[in-house]
C-alpha cells in the first residue's frame, strides 16, 4: 500500500548506489537514465551530507545516457554504448559501473549484454540492474557490495591473519563517515591489524578485489549487510562479526575492541595495554570538563547506527537520562528492530528510553513535541531543529540531512570521537 512521507531522508536506491561507488577512488558510475537524475541523486545524498561531495565524479559530472522518447520507444541500448565508450575515454577511472534509472527498469533495456561486449575488450565495466523504484538509498550500500562479491572480488586469495574488512558505515548517508572510519582504523592499527574501510586513503578497486583475504569482516551497524554477509562468508570462507552500533565513549569502544580481540584470537595483555592507554586519554580530558554540563534529559532521531551510539554513550559514559530515541530509517525486518531495542534498552545506568521506528518527519515532530516526559536537549538532523526552536530546549545538529554544517573528517566514534562530540555538546549550551 502506497504511503506517503513528509521530509523522506535521502533518495531513491540510485541516490544510495551512486554515493556509495563515488567514495571509492577512481570509480565512475555511468547512469542509464532520464536527464536529471544524476544531479538529483547527488543532491538526495551527497548533497545533505555535510556539504561534501566526491572528488573524482558526482553530480552532473557523471556520464549519462538521459534517455527521452525516442529511447523508451526504440530502446536506449545503442545510446548507452555511446555513453560508456566517451566515459571510457575520457574520464581515466579503474571502474565504470553502469547504473539503470527507472526509465531503463521500465523498457528492460538489456544493460547487462552491453557491460559484456566492453568486458570482451579489456574494460572494467560493471552492470548493476536496480532501477531508482525497487528501494530507497538506504539500502544502496547492500547493492553496491552484492555487486563486488559476485562480479568483482576475486577468490582464492591468500589469507592475511591480520587482515579486517569494514563494513556498515555508509557514506554520505551518514555525515561523520570519514572521520568514523578513520578512527576505527586508527584503533585496530594500534591493535596490529590491518584495516581496509574501502572508502578511505585512496583506497580503491584493488583493495575490493583482493579483500577476500581477509581475516574477520567487521559489520558496525545494527542491520545492515545481512545478505552480503552470508554471500561473503559462502563464497570466500571470511565469518563476519555484527557490532550492532557506532561504538562511542570508552564503555563502547572498550566492548567493542574485545569483541575483535576474541573473534581474531589477539594477545589479552597486548590488547589491555592499549585498551588502558586509550581510556586513560580520554578520561584525562574529561575529569577536566567535570561540571561545566548539567544533567540532561535527552531526544535522538538518528538512523539505527548513530542512534545507538549516541544515545549509549550520553546514557553510559555521561549519566544523562534518555527519554526517546527515534530511528529514522525504514528497517523492514522484526528480528533487526528487536537487536536495536536490545542495544538501546541494555544501559548500564539509565531507564530505557522509548524507541519507535518512523521515517517520516510529522510523526518525528510529534513525537518529540507531545512527549509526557520532559526534554531538555534533542539530538537530530536538520529536519529537527525546528521542532527543537518550538521546544525552546538545546538542539545538537548529528546526523543526516545536515544542512548547516561543512564536515570532512569529523567524527563521534570511538575513543577521540567521543571527545569530539563533548565539545560539541559544550559548545552549543
Amino acid at each position: 500500500m502506497s504511503q506517503i512521507l513528509e521530509n523522506p531522508r535521502g533518495g531513491c536506491v540510485l541516490a544510495g548506489i551512486c554515493s556509495v561507488l563515488e567514495a571509492i577512488d577512481k570509480v565512475c558510475p555511468v547512469y542509464h537514465a532520464g536527464p536529471g537524475c544524476c544531479m538529483q541523486t547527488t543532491a538526495a545524498e551527497q548533497g545533505q551530507s555535510g556539504h561534501k561531495s566526491a572528488c573524482f565524479v558526482s553530480g552532473v559530472s557523471v556520464p549519462s545516457s538521459n534517455m527521452l522518447e525516442r529511447e523508451v520507444v526504440f530502446g536506449g541500448t545503442g545510446k548507452l554504448k555511446t555513453t560508456i565508450q566517451g566515459a571510457v575515454d575520457i574520464i581515466d577511472a579503474d571502474a565504470y559501473f553502469v547504473l539503470t534509472g527507472c526509465t531503463a527498469g521500465i523498457i528492460g533495456d538489456d544493460i547487462v549484454s552491453v557491460t559484456e561486449e566492453f568486458q570482451s575488450r579489456g574494460y572494467h565495466v560493471y552492470p548493476i540492474e536496480t532501477p531508482g523504484f525497487a528501494r530507497d538509498s538506504n539500502l544502496g550500500y547492500e547493492v553496491v557490495w552484492n555487486t563486488m562479491i559476485d562480479q568483482v572480488i576475486e577468490e582464492n586469495v591468500p589469507k592475511d591473519d591480520k587482515l579486517v574488512n569494514i563494513f556498515g558505515i555508509v557514506p554520505y548517508h551518514d555525515p561523520f563517515w570519514s572521520g568514523n572510519l578513520e578512527e576505527i582504523e586508527r584503533i585496530l592499527d594500534r591493535l596490529g591489524l590491518k584495516v581496509n574501510t574501502f572508502f578511505t586513503k585512496h583506497r580503491g578497486m584493488e583493495d575490493i578485489r583482493k579483500c577476500s583475504g581477509a581475516a574477520l569482516n567487521i559489520i558496525v551497524n545494527p542491520w545492515l549487510f545481512k545478505e552480503p554477509a552470508k554471500k561473503f562468508e559462502d563464497k570466500f570462507g571470511v565469518p563476519s562479526i555484527r557490532v550492532s552500533g557506532l561504538p562511542i565513549g570508552a564503555t563502547d569502544t572498550t566492548k567493542f575492541i574485545w569483541q575483535v580481540a576474541e573473534a581474531l584470537k589477539l594477545d589479552r595483555n597486548h590488547v589491555e595495554k592499549i585498551i588502558a592507554q586509550e581510556e586513560d586519554y580520554v578520561y584525562n580530558y574529561l575529569a577536566q570538563a567535570v561540571g561545566v554540563v548539567s544533567w540532561k534529559r535527552f531526544a535522538v532521531v538518528a538512523d539505527a547506527n548513530n542512534a545507538v551510539g549516541l544515545t549509549r554513550y550520553l546514557a553510559n559514559d555521561f549519566s544523562f537520562t534518555p527519554v526517546l530515541v527515534i530511528i529514522s530509517e525504514p528497517i523492514f525486518r522484526e528480528e533487526d528492530k528487536q537487536r536495536i531495542i536490545e542495544q538501546i534498552s541494555d544501559m548500564e545506568y539509565a531507564k530505557p528510553p522509548k524507541v519507535l521506528f518512523t521515517a517520516d518527519q510529522y510523526e518525528i515532530n510529534e513525537a518529540i513535541l507531545n512527549e509526557e516526559e520532559e526534554i531538555t536537549l534533542v539530538l537530530g538532523s536538520s529536519n529537527e531543529r525546528e521542532v527543537g526552536l518550538i521546544k525552546d530546549v538545546q538542539f545538537i545538529l548529528t546526523s543526516f540531512p545536515m544542512n548547516e554544517r561543512l564536515v570532512f573528517n569529523r567524527t563521534y566514534a570511538g575513543y577521540r570521537g567521543s571527545l569530539t562530540f563533548t565539545e560539541d555538546l559544550y559548545d552549543n549550551l
